[in-house]
């Protein structure tokens, strides 16, 4: 190994440029080398890095060590680091300032393109579902529901319904590739009385400009969709089932000061409200003889980065008065304390494939030790990692939607909306024809 040479002309320091950028900047220079923050990350050892090294090798200067590492990218920035540092230190936002070193055309194409896709339409989607395609899809799936399941003859779905008070973004994963996994979510809605809709503008339910730590674009793609609610007049910004839209535009409002009146939430705790409120009536009954059991994962961009054990609280309430209490089985450890499964930070399209499924073997063998049949995945990113680890690593248990689940113990999910479940489920609780 090659001595370090000091410099003698100093130079400004990554770690003194981004001193302002990053909250609670004025503790960057006080690590205690403890190792804490390495010893419960995901992405300790990829490409020889882990958090306490990338930190010691700001402090002391070497940035030529950092600009163009791709451990930036490997790292899902889930926080987990500074929830276990005793000294506070915000080793993922330095991590974000970091991916920020790279020259825009040479960050991951998959990340980049995603980003590029949603500026270029207004619909929002990263995957380039425009504003007409998106009603298009809406209607002719809602058409398909009402003729094919009678009980849903009056089911609606509405776009750029004026006045509603809950304005639902979309994930395009669902219109573009798996339209029939909408449907679920369109039935709680309406067995609970919910004043919803979709917007044209704006419905898209990702930002891939926050994970490629371009402000200006993150900036853009959230004023746009927050724009477009305020435009309906709507009072809340409901994100669906997915953890990087609500955090990207929970933490776009506040980063840009998009003034707004809105109130910007995710779809879990309403659900857990709904069911203590009587307008949702889950049964567990249908699994009281089978027992089949069932864990969660707790989103890291809705629990530990933003919205806390609350959210993780209400996740168990649902899951248990879906399945019964006796047939879950919590991960250890869990709530803002849980791994990151390495779906988040840009990591499904970043490239490092392999690295990404060395990471989420953490999260693996949590699943695995729980037991259970099933992990419910309040969130796309850690649904997709989740199930592409079962498949890559020949695990037993399923992956599912927590609007899957919730369809089922309602005793409305239908036939050919059981996509993720396991031939356990598929003839399970079906809806009376």
């Amino acid at each position: 190994m090659e001595p370090f040479v000091l410099e003698k002309e100093k130079k400004e320091r990554f770690l003194d440029r981004i001193r302002d950028m990053v909250p609670g900047g004025d503790r960057l220079d006080l690590c205690l080398t403890c190792g804490a923050c390495a010893s419960g990350c995901p992405a300790t050892g990829l490409e020889g890095m882990d958090p306490r090294k990338f930190l010691r090798l700001a402090v002391l200067g070497l940035d030529d060590q950092i600009a163009g590492h791709p451990w930036v990218w490997m790292c899902s920035m889930c926080m987990r680091c500074t929830h276990a540092c005793p000294m506070g230190i915000n080793i993922g936002a330095m991590v974000y300032e970091a991916r920020n070193l790279w020259p825009r055309d040479q960050r991951p194409k998959g990340i980049l393109g995603s980003c590029d896709m949603a500026l270029r339409n207004s619909s929002g989607s990263a995957m380039g579902i425009s504003e007409d395609d998106f009603e298009w899809v809406i209607e002719d799936i809602l058409g398909e529901v009402r003729e094919t399941q009678p009980a849903w003859k009056d089911l609606q779905a509405p776009v750029d319904k004026k006045g509603a008070h809950f304005f639902l973004s979309q994930n395009s994963r669902e219109p573009g590739i798996e339209p029939e996994e909408m449907v679920p979510l369109w039935k709680i809605l309406h067995i609970a009385g919910v004043d919803w809709t979709y917007s044209k503008r704006g419905w898209g339910g990702e930002n891939y400009c926050m994970f490629l730590a371009d402000d200006q674009s993150w900036e853009k793609v959230t004023r746009n969709t927050i724009a477009s609610a305020m435009d309906l007049g709507c009072k809340v910004y409901l994100n669906t089932e997915c953890g990087h839209s609500t955090y990207s535009v929970w933490m776009g409002q506040k980063k840009f000061n998009i003034d707004t009146p809105l109130q910007i939430e995710p779809i879990v705790p309403h659900y857990a409200r709904w069911i203590r409120d009587g307008r949702l009536k889950p049964d567990p009954e249908w699994n009281r003889n089978l027992k089949i059991k069932f864990t969660v994962q707790d989103p890291c961009q809705q629990v530990r980065k933003s919205f806390g054990d609350p959210l993780a609280e209400d996740l168990r309430f649902v899951v248990k008065a879906c399945v019964g209490e006796e047939n879950f089985i919590d991960m250890v450890p869990n709530r803002s304390n849980n791994y990151c499964c390495g779906g988040g930070g840009g990591y499904l399209q970043s490239g490092y494939n392999e690295a990404r499924l060395k990471y989420g073997e953490l999260k693996k063998d949590q699943i695995l030790a729980t037991g259970a049949h099933y992990c419910v995945t309040p969130c796309h990113n850690c649904h997709d990692q989740i199930h592409k680890l079962a498949e890559h690593y020949q695990c037993g248990y399923h992956t599912i939607h927590l609007w899957t689940l919730l369809a089922l113990s309602l005793g409305v999910l239908g036939e050919n909306e059981r996509t993720y479940l396991g031939e356990d489920l598929l003839d399970v609780n079906l809806p009376e024809a």
